[in-house]
């Protein structure tokens, strides 16, 4: 099955794809850990959209991507919460006011609700520090202060796609929050550079992402880049902290992931999937599967598997008339 993930950030921890409302609803509220949150379809039927999300000691970053329209209330937090606009045209309501574009970053704070309506293959960040994270910044969000954690954000999600495992992955994370935090004792200065990768890095990595059957050969690799074997792999470990090997292992990994947030048969077949992106033995592949992701290949199987067996009361009156 070819990989029908949309372009989301953290795709590596996806959660839901495809996902029905139920599915999409239940999903978002353990992610989130609002209860209270509704969604609101603009027409009814078919898939709702995606959810990426991962967590650290120092906040829960969430990607929400909407296949279709819709409109999410009951946000609530009892910290300020960082949104960030990555496509399409998203608007939100502060306080149950009027809908207004959402800028390319708001801070919204605790003091009230905010609503966000999503038009069809929109995307937004929501960043949710740990409590106190962010106090300062909530007390002094000017553009300066923005501008700099805009940046900051976009450093992270550039190193995303080199995450070396997952205690990495969580690390960097929890460095972004504390980050985020020290943004205005700094007087909005930027925190981080994101270096240009490369040329001969770029059509490597793109080579590993985009060609699913291809099989490591750094010989071919290298020739494909215009550089020797040795600087290639030197050129790669200097700029993006991974092996080319480790990167096209890790891109393999990802592509099991999504099959098997995307599956929608009674029993995933693991092993077949597995097998199909060149694990040969599966008491390895889980290893390194639980190394990259924090959690079992069965694990994430479970998890998207409950949330398809909430009560169908859960969503009743939610498609707006």
């Amino acid at each position: 099955m070819r990989n029908t993930v949309p372009d989301l950030e953290l795709d590596a921890y996806l959660r839901v794809n495809r996902a029905s409302l139920v599915e999409w609803l239940a999903a978002i509220r353990e992610i989130s850990g609002c209860d209270e949150l509704e969604c609101r379809l603009h027409q009814s039927g078919g898939p709702v959209g995606a959810l990426s999300a991962l967590g650290s000691d120092g906040g829960n970053v969430v990607c929400v991507y909407a296949s279709q329209g819709m409109d999410i209330t009951g946000n609530r937090s009892t910290d300020p919460v960082l949104l960030l606009s990555r496509a399409g045209n998203p608007e939100i309501s502060l306080q149950n006011g009027a809908w207004k574009p959402l800028p390319r970053l708001l801070l919204a704070r605790p003091s009230g609700r905010f609503r966000l309506r999503l038009s069809e293959n929109s995307q937004v960040m929501i960043l949710r520090p740990a409590a106190g994270m962010l106090g300062k910044l909530a007390s002094d969000d000017r553009p300066g202060n923005l501008a700099a954690c805009e940046n900051l954000i976009t450093c992270y999600l550039h190193r995303s796609f080199f995450f070396r495992n997952d205690a990495h992955a969580r690390d960097m994370t929890h460095q972004l929050f504390g980050q985020l935090a020290k943004v205005v004792g700094n007087e909005g200065r930027s925190l981080c550079q994101c270096p240009e990768l490369d040329r001969r890095l770029l059509r490597a990595i793109e080579k590993i992402r985009q060609e699913p059957d291809w099989d490591f050969d750094l010989q071919a690799l290298a020739s494909h880049s215009g550089v020797s074997e040795r600087n290639l792999y030197y050129l790669m470990k200097r700029e993006t902290g991974m092996t080319p090997y480790r990167l096209y292992q890790r891109n393999r990994l990802m592509r099991v992931r999504h099959q098997l947030v995307d599956c929608q048969c009674d029993v995933p077949h693991i092993s077949r999937y597995a097998a199909d992106a060149g694990f040969s033995h599966l008491g390895r592949f889980a290893a390194l599967y639980r190394d990259h992701f924090g959690e079992l290949p069965s694990e994430t199987v479970q998890w998207r598997r409950k949330l398809q067996h909430r009560e169908p009361a859960l969503v009743e009156d939610l498609f707006l008339t």
